[in-house]
């Protein structure tokens, strides 16, 4: 969720009285809701009628990056002498590897 929802979520209390939302207890740590750690992700739309506004659920079982090992490094041929100009490549990928490992929350339009 981005910082705008965060404001919101804050606000939110369990029938108990108790707020849902919990700060960090040392510095460097995450703030949590129902206990769980919360990442501010500027990207995520903001609340609105049929936003997904709040992504929730095991990151690292549901997203899979792929770092091939390896650079590879060109050197230019046609860059004059002294300065020579070196290119170098690395192959970077990723995607979702189970569907089920995380929930997109959408709001209403109430």
């Amino acid at each position: 969720m981005n910082r705008k929802v965060q404001s919101i979520i804050r606000k939110f209390r369990a029938a108990t009285g108790e707020y849902l939302w919990a700060p960090p207890v040392s510095p460097g740590g995450a703030a949590t809701l129902m206990n769980f750690p919360v990442t501010e992700a500027e990207d995520m739309p903001d609340i609105a009628a049929d936003s997904y506004s709040i992504a929730f659920g095991d990151f690292q079982r549901a997203y899979l990056i792929v770092d091939r090992m390896g650079i590879r490094v060109l050197r230019d041929p046609y860059s004059a002498k002294p300065y020579i100009l070196f290119y170098t490549t690395k192959r970077v990928g990723g995607g979702v590897q189970d569907f089920d490992a995380y929930r997109l929350i959408k709001f209403g339009t109430a």
